[in-house]
């Protein structure tokens, strides 16, 4: 068989390119990054972009990053850390990191995908067990995939599942000599409900493992000074390897990952994305200093962000809508409905009502669920919300009124 053969099938999602490409996927969102931008000729509320803080169209950070730039260039420095790519700013941007999550070091990284794949791989051994939580992003998933020993997926934010897998992981490496990596998020990005990390820090006393945290979604925005999800449930010093990226709360490029000394020392010289990867670029450092400066001086930022998500989450649910579980800023609206109708119930919210946010459908939720998500961010006014929710109650009528489904399908793949 020739190995091409598979693409005619396009995949789970590729399937629905003739289609939805260019309007339900891989949309093209123009203009200022702003809650409000232009979709096809149009005006939208835009709940679709991970600005939380609102720090991507600052006026402040553009300078900064404008005068990096101008400055060095988007070249410098050259070569990967390790052999000619380091530069006093990145040792800065690290040190001051790691202060503000209350760890020891702290090591800079490219990309959050690519961050965090590399680091699980680096830190699992072939007689080493790794047990994640089942719904960890797609990045836990493939590091994963990558260890060549032991896995165990424990059932999403449930602890006695946990502890189960637990048990199998220490029977194995009582025997292998290996040890356990135990992997959760600070905020699930789908769902937005935070993982239970008091909870597995709690099983410390009974098993013997270590304990990392994605926390991309909590950095920034949750705890009293906005170090995370750690802090917010008061067991920071508890997690051992602790990743956050810059692709949220501080609207940039890069990601970073932090421990104690002799941990981030082996992840700095084991982490084959790293070691094999041009340096983050001079204005990438820079400005994520000053996002950071911002971020840990500046709180009006994160409580403009949650006046707007208790705005959005307190008007949904007192409109009926199911937002499910979430304790975070994401915000997902479940319905139900098949694929014709969620297109054209998002059809109806981007041309009739101005309203952009991210459908997501089966393969990614199970068949007959419609999941909105909704970004809320600092840049979003109370005049934003308004109609988003009055938005939202028009759909929904339309929905269970069973209109989305007489109409002529928009995306008529089921």
């Amino acid at each position: 068989m020739d190995i091409f053969n598979k693409f005619k099938e396009g995949g789970p999602l590729g399937r629905y390119q003739g289609v939805a490409e260019g309007y339900f996927i891989f949309p093209n969102l123009e203009g200022e990054l702003s809650s409000r931008m232009m979709f096809q000729g149009k005006e939208v509320i835009c709940w679709s972009v991970n600005n939380y803080l609102g720090l991507g169209n600052h006026p402040t950070v553009r300078a900064v990053d404008a005068e990096a730039a101008k400055e060095w260039g988007l070249a410098y420095p050259m070569g990967s850390r390790m052999m000619s790519g380091n530069t006093d700013k990145h040792y800065e941007l690290e040190a001051q990191l790691a202060e503000f999550v209350r760890k020891e070091s702290a090591y800079l990284v490219n990309f959050g995908y690519q961050g965090i794949m590399s680091a699980v791989d680096s830190l699992l051994g072939r007689h080493d067990v790794v047990v994640y939580d089942s719904e960890c992003h797609a990045c836990i998933v493939d590091g994963v995939r990558m260890h060549a020993g032991k896995r165990f997926a424990f059932q999403h934010n449930d602890v006695d599942s946990l502890e189960k897998n637990l048990q199998r992981a220490t029977a194995l490496v009582e025997k292998s000599g290996g040890g356990i990596l135990v992997i959760s998020e600070g905020v699930f990005g789908m769902q937005g409900d935070q993982g239970k990390l008091r909870e597995i820090v709690a099983l410390k006393e009974k098993y013997q493992f270590r304990f990392m945290v994605d926390d991309a979604h909590g950095f920034g925005v949750l705890g009293e000074t906005g170090a995370g999800a750690g802090e917010h449930q008061g067991i920071q010093d508890d997690i051992d390897v602790y990743f956050a990226t810059f692709a949220k709360s501080m609207a940039g490029i890069g990601a970073f990952l932090a421990g104690d000394k002799d941990v981030i020392d082996f992840l700095k010289y084991n982490m084959r994305s790293q070691i094999f990867a041009k340096s983050l670029p001079m204005p990438m450092v820079i400005g994520g200093l000053k996002r950071l400066e911002m971020l840990r001086t500046q709180p009006e930022h994160r409580e403009k962000l949650w006046e707007n998500v208790n705005a959005l989450q307190s008007g949904l649910r007192e409109r009926g809508m199911d937002i499910g579980s979430t304790n975070s800023c994401v915000t997902p609206v479940y319905m139900h409905g098949n694929v014709s109708e969620a297109a054209n119930l998002v059809h109806d919210l981007r041309e009739n009502h101005r309203i952009f946010c991210s459908m997501v459908i089966y393969p990614v939720v199970p068949k007959g669920v419609i999941l909105l998500r909704l970004i809320p961010t600092a840049s979003h006014t109370m005049a934003d919300i308004e109609e988003t929710l009055t938005a939202f109650e028009a759909i929904t009528d339309k929905l269970k009124s069973g209109e989305y489904k007489r109409q002529i399908p928009v995306l008529s793949i089921d």
